[in-house]
C-alpha cells in the first residue's frame, strides 16, 4: 500500500542580501562584485581628475582598498559611487600632498568614440575645446574642482555631493557657483 504520511518541504526564500550588506558583513566576494561595478566608471572619473593613466590607475586602486578598510563608514546618505569619488578626491589631494604631480590636461584623456559622420576640422575643434575644458577645470581649487566633477562628470544630485564632501548644500551651491564664474572668467562661456 501506498503510504500519504505528510512531508514537510523546506523552501528556502531567495537570498535578499545586498551585495553591499554582504561586503559590510566581510564577504569578500560581494565587494568583489561591487569593485567591478563600479571600477570602469571610478577610472574614467580619476583620469578626469589627474590626466595621467598611471596615476589615474593607482588612484582608483587606492580608492578601493580605501573604500574597504573603511566600507563600515558608509552611511547610505549619498549614492555608493558617490561616496566612492569623495575617497577618490581625498586620495588624489593625498598623493598631491606627496609631490607626485600629475601632469594635468596635456595627455589626451580617453575622448567618446567620434562619430563617423563628423568632419574632421569638427572633431579637431570638438578635441581642441574639450583640452581646454579639462585645462581649465585642473587650474581650479580643489574645492570648486571637487563639485565641478561631482556634478557634471559624475552627474551627482547637490545633496549626494554635500553628504560625499561631508558639507551643506549651501556650501556645494556656493562652491558650485564660484567654480562656474572662475570658468567664464577663463572664456568657457559655461
Amino acid at each position: 500500500m501506498l503510504s500519504l504520511s505528510p512531508t514537510i518541504v523546506q523552501v528556502q526564500s531567495p537570498d535578499t542580501t545586498s551585495p553591499l550588506d554582504k561586503a559590510r558583513a566581510g564577504d569578500c566576494d560581494a565587494f568583489g562584485e561591487i569593485c567591478r561595478e563600479h571600477e570602469a566608471r571610478l577610472l574614467r572619473q580619476a583620469m578626469t581628475l589627474c590626466g595621467n593613466a598611471a596615476m589615474a590607475e593607482d588612484l582608483a586602486q587606492d580608492t578601493l582598498v580605501e573604500a574597504w578598510k573603511c566600507l563600515r563608514r558608509y552611511n547610505g546618505r549619498c549614492q555608493f559611487f558617490t561616496w566612492l569619488c569623495a575617497i577618490l578626491l581625498n586620495r588624489l589631494r593625498n598623493a598631491l600632498r606627496e609631490k607626485r604631480p600629475p601632469p594635468l590636461a596635456d595627455e589626451a584623456a580617453p575622448e567618446a568614440a567620434p562619430d563617423e559622420r563628423d568632419r574632421p576640422d569638427q572633431m579637431l575643434l570638438q578635441g581642441e575645446q574639450a583640452a581646454l575644458v579639462r585645462k581649465c577645470i585642473a587650474a581650479l581649487p580643489a574645492k570648486h574642482r571637487q563639485v565641478i566633477v561631482l556634478r557634471f562628470y559624475v552627474d551627482d544630485s547637490l545633496p549626494e555631493i554635500a553628504a560625499a564632501l561631508g558639507c551643506s548644500v549651501g556650501t556645494v551651491k556656493s562652491r558650485l557657483f564660484h567654480a562656474l564664474e572662475k570658468l567664464r572668467r577663463m572664456n568657457l562661456n559655461v
